[in-house]
């Protein structure tokens, strides 16, 4: 079966398709490269599973991420489709520690999501900034004083939970 007949295929709802997807990427069937061609000529929806298979498979296996996968995602952030732009967040929440130098893009953009109206894009945002704040890179120093902000500025408990656990472990 391909991505084109999985998606085709009316009778399997879309968290089938996102684990059969994940399965794939993770036994070594479906080459993330591959994947994000398809995603990237896909309509939202259908690229949002695609992503968010990607997510799946970084938190088991962060490792079939390589750097056209994290730059994929890393400009997928800005799409208009906020499932797009969450789960692109956790998939560089998963996968920054692999990319420490490829990081500047990805700031950017989750810094500009970190403002979003919707929460669970804030929220994505939320984590994988504070994933990469632990990280020590040239950015940390900028990105604490932006964490610093958002804590103030954040009306949500539990993203503000997520940025203040962050800058505890970033000391550790």
């Amino acid at each position: 079966m391909t991505l084109v007949d999985l998606f085709q295929d009316k009778d399997k709802k879309t968290k089938e398709k996102t684990e059969t997807i994940s399965k794939w990427l993770l036994d070594g069937s479906l080459a993330t490269d591959e994947l994000c061609v398809f995603a990237e000529n896909s309509k939202d929806s259908v690229k949002a599973t695609c992503i968010e298979a990607l997510e799946y498979a970084t938190k088991i296996n962060p490792n079939i991420a390589d750097e056209n996968v994290f730059s994929f995602v890393s400009k997928t952030l800005t799409d208009t489709a906020p499932r797009v732009k969450w789960e692109s967040a956790k998939v560089i929440g998963n996968t920054a520690h692999l990319f420490p130098k490829n990081l500047a893009i990805a700031i950017k953009n989750l810094l500009i999501n970190s403002g979003h109206d919707g929460t669970v894009v804030r929220w994505s945002a939320a984590f994988a900034i504070g994933e990469i704040l632990k990280l020590k890179t040239k950015h940390q120093l900028m990105l604490l004083k932006e964490v610093e902000k958002m804590v103030h500025e954040e009306e949500k408990n539990s993203i503000r939970t997520i940025y203040l656990e962050a800058m505890k472990k970033m000391n550790k």
